[in-house]
């Protein structure tokens, strides 16, 4: 099964959580955003706002929908070798 990567901006993100309906590895954390199953406790946040947690499943489909869900375009979802 190909890789993909999950893209969640913090900084875009407003907290409508449309994204947890559509794939329940997004998470609603304490500070009101949301957060991605496999992120470290301590945070994976780059210094730009943004956490990536790369997965190998069958699961691609639920993140495109959450992606698309979402009202502030804060999710991404890529593929090894896409941009």
């Amino acid at each position: 099964m190909p890789e993909y990567t999950i893209r969640l901006d913090r900084e875009a993100c407003d907290g409508v959580f449309a994204c947890l309906v559509r794939d329940d590895r997004f998470t609603e954390r304490a500070d009101g955003l949301a957060g991605i199953e496999g992120e470290s406790a301590d945070g994976d946040e780059s210094t730009d706002g943004t956490v990536t947690v790369t997965f190998d499943d069958d699961r691609r489909a639920d993140a495109e929908q959450a992606a698309a869900a979402c009202p502030v375009d804060a999710i991404s979802v890529t593929g090894e070798g896409e941009p």
